[in-house]
């Protein structure tokens, strides 16, 4: 057949006549009539043998066989398609129950920082967040602590490679430090996060762990507006019939300081190895702020006053949840974290 338009022709019969019945015999089909070196390609070039006045019949004559093999190649694969999903649905027993899939649940750390969070956010106070690798200014001595000051002995510090200023923060008053020197009161902020102390890991301590520190400064800021807060927090974290008690203690930069104590909600007071048989349990520190602390940090003493206190989450998760080692809180074992699924 030495006739170009009749090769053409015969091609455009043999695309309309082919049916392709699966997916491997219609790749096949692509591959003849629409791959890279298909065998429609070379018909373009026979327009030089064709005569002149026939050259336009025949170039629109080989768009008909390309676009023929184009729209069969769609139309199969579509009906190709529809006829694997219905096959596909027919195995399908939609009465059988779903796969389970295993949900995640709050870090019992993350969990008891939120809930301190969302209890002093609801009375007026706002987070206050800022850097771990902290210089010594504002860690120590904005903080009535400085370099000869014997507080420093109460805390074993993580300096920097080389460098004796620059340090891994040891508690969060590092970021009061930083509000109060850039900020105006009335002041009011809690700052959680993540500290670290150069500690021996046991059962009770951890090189890293985490606190709630808060800070409220304004002008009149009484001992009582204190005791007043931290009532209200007892009883929103431990229970409504939940009571308090402060005892004198010291903080470099807090005077007078106390510790605060709850009664003991696991044994409701009746004395158990928690509390050590006394129905109190220690939860944290307080105090009015040294007005030290307030000259360092540019705060008029005269005309301001504030409280501050903090604590430790991990000691509240061990309380709360009944844990036994705070290591447990930092080894990621997926089947302690596990029970803690119910957690909101």
């Amino acid at each position: 057949m030495s006739n170009p338009t009749e090769k053409v022709n015969a091609l455009i019969e043999e695309i309309n006549v082919s049916n392709p019945s699966d997916a491997n015999a219609l790749e096949q089909f692509r591959i003849k009539y629409l791959g890279s070196k298909n065998i429609i390609k070379p018909l373009f070039a026979e327009i030089r043998n064709v005569p002149n006045e026939e050259k336009k019949s025949y170039g629109q004559l080989v768009n008909r066989a390309k676009e023929a093999a184009q729209n069969k190649f769609d139309r199969l694969k579509l009906s190709l398609s529809a006829s694997n999903n219905n096959k596909t649905s027919s195995k399908l027993d939609l009465s059988a129950p779903g796969d389970p899939f295993k949900i995640g649940s709050p870090h019992p750390i993350t969990a008891v920082m939120n809930k301190i969070s969302d209890i002093f956010q609801r009375i007026g106070f706002t987070i206050a967040e800022n850097r771990e690798i902290e210089d010594d200014w504002h860690n120590f001595t904005a903080m009535n602590t400085p370099e000869d000051h014997p507080a420093r002995d109460m805390q074993d510090t993580f300096y920097l490679k080389d460098s004796t200023e620059m340090l891994l923060r040891t508690h969060t008053s590092s970021v009061q430090s930083r509000v109060m020197t850039s900020s105006k009161p009335p002041i009011r902020i809690i700052a959680p996060g993540r500290v670290y102390r150069n500690e021996t890991i046991s059962a009770r301590a951890h090189c890293q762990f985490h606190q709630v520190e808060g800070l409220y400064i304004d002008e009149n800021v009484s001992f009582a507006d204190m005791k007043q807060t931290l009532y209200y927090y007892a009883r929103e974290m431990y229970g409504e019939h939940t009571k308090i008690r402060l005892r004198p203690s010291y903080f470099p930069f807090t005077e007078p300081s106390a510790e605060m104590d709850v009664t003991c909600f696991i044994c409701d007071s009746k004395g158990c190895n928690v509390c050590k048989y006394t129905g109190w349990v220690e939860v944290l520190g307080c105090g009015m702020v040294d007005p030290a602390v307030l000259e360092n940090c540019g705060i008029d003493p005269d005309k301001y006053s504030g409280y501050a206190f903090g604590m430790g989450v991990e000691r509240q998760a061990l309380l709360l949840y009944k844990i036994n080692d705070i290591r447990l809180l930092f080894e990621n074992d997926i089947r302690f974290l596990q029970q803690f699924k119910s957690i909101i």
